[in-house]
C-alpha cells in the first residue's frame, strides 16, 4: 500500500514538473525571457563601458601629469601650420624627447 502511493506521489510529481516544462516552452514565454535577458545582458554592457571610460578618463590623466602635458591642451584647429611644426617635435612623448 505505502508503495503504490509513493509511485502514485511519484508520478503526480513527475506530471506537475512535465506540465510546467512544457508550458515554459511557449512561444509567449521564450520570447518573454529572451527579451528579459537582452535587457540584463544590455545594462551589464552599458555599466562595463562606462567603468571602462571612467577609468580609461582617469588614466589618460594619470599619464598627461606624469609625462607633463597638462600645459599642452590646444586642439589641433587652433594649431597654425607653422606652431603645428614645432610642437610636433616636443609632443612627440614616445622618444623620450
Amino acid at each position: 500500500m505505502i508503495r503504490r502511493l509513493f509511485y502514485m506521489a511519484l508520478g503526480a510529481y513527475l506530471a506537475v514538473w512535465v506540465m510546467r516544462k512544457l508550458q515554459s516552452l511557449r512561444p509567449d514565454h521564450v520570447a518573454r525571457r529572451a527579451a528579459d535577458r537582452a535587457v540584463t545582458f544590455a545594462d551589464q554592457l552599458r555599466g562595463f563601458a562606462e567603468d571602462v571610460r571612467r577609468l580609461s578618463a582617469s588614466r589618460e590623466t594619470e599619464l598627461r601629469a606624469g609625462f607633463g602635458l597638462d600645459s599642452v591642451e590646444r586642439t589641433s584647429a587652433e594649431r597654425t601650420s607653422a606652431d603645428a611644426t614645432t610642437l610636433s617635435r616636443h609632443d612627440d612623448v614616445k622618444d623620450g624627447r
